[in-house]
């Protein structure tokens, strides 16, 4: 059933979904519980390390006039996503190997961005790249 509801989807619409990621069936008990789920102003208080990643993002694209790094231009990816050759040569391998698309590398890039903005990492390492291309195979992994 999964691969048939799947299959009506186009790859290009994928293409232009940045995160894909499986995510499990809540329980039952979970969802028909009467405690209060805990509230955004709680997760906020207790926070932290996003608050201050989002921080940094912010800091980065405040002359910009953006707010989040789905917003980058070609342009501004050159600018911010900055890489080393390690990075280029793991990103050339993905590609040839897993046939993806020219969409697909900004999206990488993007997503992994803001993976090294979790890790308060100026620079995109490969394991930023690593984890940004994981989000994108569940569209490959269900075929």
């Amino acid at each position: 059933m999964i691969v048939r509801y799947r299959s009506k989807i186009s790859g290009p619409l994928m293409d232009k979904i940045d995160i894909n990621i499986a995510v499990p069936a809540v329980k039952y008990r979970e969802i028909s519980s009467e405690e209060p789920a805990e509230g955004s102003d709680s997760i906020r208080r207790r926070g932290g390390w996003w608050i201050e990643a989002r921080e940094r993002q912010l800091a980065r694209l405040r002359p910009h006039k953006l707010f989040c790094n789905a917003q980058l231009s070609q342009k501004l990816i050159k600018k911010y996503c900055t890489r080393d050759g390690d990075v280029e040569v793991l990103l050339e391998s993905a590609f040839r190997r897993l046939s993806l698309s020219a969409r697909a590398y900004t999206r990488i890039l993007k997503v992994a961005r803001t993976i090294a903005n979790l890790e308060a990492s100026e620079n995109i390492r490969p394991v930023h790249i690593s984890e940004a291309i994981q989000y994108r195979m569940l569209d490959r992994v269900i075929q």
